[in-house]
């Protein structure tokens, strides 16, 4: 087989993986998640192996630890988040009602200092904005409800991504080692470096940025619970799942919670004291949790993370999204491979200088 039919038959074979994925994403996404849990556990497995243990007992252990744990979580905070999302709904008409008595406050200052015909038209464009934006949350609801986030592929995801994780997990060696014997010889050891760099970034991105997302977490639901904030659980555990988009949870949880403090608390120190939560939160983030958990050694730009959330979950939904950082990072390793394999090809014109070989596909 020739070069170009080789390259012709894997374009062909990742054509039919896209649109296989793309019809069948409903039901992929708890094969998905057990395999994500799997690689995630992976790990733990071989070290309990290394201690004399056989692969069955491992991940018997692992898997039960694994499911223990989540169901510890969702006991210990399930009912205090269930209950504040009830108040929360209870009391939305009055947290509306506040909303608009702050904005009329807010607009007759304006219209005292700028006049009635720049508040006449701040008010008509306010109107429309507000109109598209219910619009649009509309769809978005309608779609959410319709598209796959529905009670059965939920129980499915609880009930069946465990079954498939222990399964992957208990024979995660003999796949490596099967997927391996299927490699082409002429490329095989090229193609293993590849796979282990691109190992190394998932392993170091995704296991570092769930202690981030778990620390940063309990960090805002501690802080702003202690600040008096009658909704912080909820505002706290969406910042901190949130965190694993760069900047994005702390961006979100501070405009909920500043938002939440505003109609709750008269004095506006309490105010400053929530919106300081989240100001420490990135400062910690930035220069102390990050580094430790995550560092320097992943290579993904937050640019380039965030295209690959959004890109994914709007290909593939929620299974877009979970697959997102994988493909980045694959993505990523095979673009400074083919850079540092341009740099030394004759269509680069010569030789590339030292440096530039080693850093010159470091962006991707």
């Amino acid at each position: 087989m020739t070069r170009e039919q080789q390259i012709r038959f894997w374009l062909i074979g990742l054509g039919l993986l896209l649109v296989a994925m793309y019809f069948l994403s409903s039901v992929m996404l708890p094969f998905a998640a057990g395999m994500a849990v799997a690689y995630l556990l992976d790990p733990t497995c071989d070290k309990l192996e290394s201690w004399g243990l056989s692969r069955i007992a491992a991940t018997v252990i692992v898997t039960l630890a694994f499911v223990v744990l989540l169901l510890l979580f969702v006991l210990l905070l399930g009912p205090l988040l269930v209950g504040q999302l009830i108040d929360l709904l209870q009391s939305l008409p009055e947290v509306v009602d506040n909303l608009h008595k702050l904005l009329q406050s807010v607009l007759a200052s304006l219209q005292e200092r700028f006049g009635t015909d720049i508040l006449d038209s701040l008010r008509d464009s306010m109107k429309d904005r507000v109109g598209s934006a219910v619009e649009w949350a509309t769809k978005v609801l309608g779609q959410v409800i319709s598209g796959g986030v529905a009670l059965v592929n939920l129980l499915s995801l609880v009930f069946i991504t465990p079954i498939v994780a222990f399964y992957l997990l208990r024979d995660w060696d003999k796949m490596v080692a099967k997927i391996d014997s299927w490699l082409p010889r002429h490329s095989h050891d090229t193609i293993v470096k590849l796979a282990k760099d691109a190992d190394a970034i998932i392993a170091s991105f995704i296991r570092g940025q769930a202690l981030v997302c778990l620390i940063l977490g309990g960090f805002y639901m501690v802080g702003l619970m202690l600040a008096g904030l009658k909704y912080g659980l909820i505002v706290g555990l969406v910042s901190g799942l949130l965190s694993f988009i760069p900047f994005v949870g702390s961006i979100t949880g501070l405009v909920l919670s500043v938002g939440l403090a505003l109609l709750q608390f008269d004095d506006l120190v309490r105010v400053a004291i929530v919106a300081g939560i989240f100001f420490l939160g990135q400062f910690l983030e930035g220069n102390f949790i990050t580094p430790k958990f995550v560092g320097d050694s992943t290579q993904l730009h937050p640019v380039w993370v965030i295209f690959a959330l959004l890109a994914g979950g709007a290909l593939f939904g929620f299974l877009g999204v979970l697959l997102a950082i994988p493909v980045a990072a694959v993505i990523g390793v095979l673009v400074r491979f083919s850079i540092k394999e341009y740099l030394k090809s004759p269509l680069y014109g010569g030789e590339a200088p030292a440096g530039i070989e080693e850093n010159g596909g470091d962006e991707g």
